[in-house]
């Protein structure tokens, strides 16, 4: 198995309003970077796509340690999950998971790979969040630019 390293952010100008994500893979010398829009969003929607996006990037099955500054990304993968799926995607409130069709495509984006979570904190001069961050940042105005 291959190893890859992933940055990966989600913005929106406005919450909801126009979203992007951005994703940069390091997959030994290779750099790819990746970004996209969606006129009408949240964040965390935003922050999800980017992660699931970058994922099946992928080619084939790797050793990924994957950085996010979404704390949101980062529980739901290590905290929240395995209740949700216990409980038929439902809250330990009993609530509907939300953005569930995007949590069930990361749970299947993340399959094939053996992932590390790693936190980073945003917007403070780590290189691959910053470059996430633009690419990010790159879709919104994509996604206003559309809208015009």
């Amino acid at each position: 198995m291959g190893e890859a390293v992933i940055y990966t952010d989600g913005a929106c100008s406005g919450n909801p309003g126009p979203g992007g994500w951005g994703a940069v893979l390091r997959y030994g010398s290779a750099v790819r970077e990746l970004h996209g829009s969606d006129p009408l969003s949240t964040n965390n929607r935003m922050e999800l796509t980017a992660v699931i996006s970058a994922l099946e990037a992928l080619n084939r099955p790797a050793t990924v340690t994957l950085y996010t500054d979404s704390r949101y990304v980062l529980d739901g993968i290590t905290k929240w999950l395995p209740g949700w799926q216990r409980n038929g995607w439902r809250t330990a409130g009993r609530q509907p998971v939300k953005n569930l069709d995007l949590w069930q495509h990361l749970v299947k984006a993340m399959a094939p790979h053996e992932i590390t979570w790693r936190w980073v904190k945003g917007h403070n001069g780590d290189p691959g969040n910053e470059r996430a961050d633009e690419l990010a940042r790159e879709g919104i105005a994509e996604a206003l630019a559309a809208a015009r």
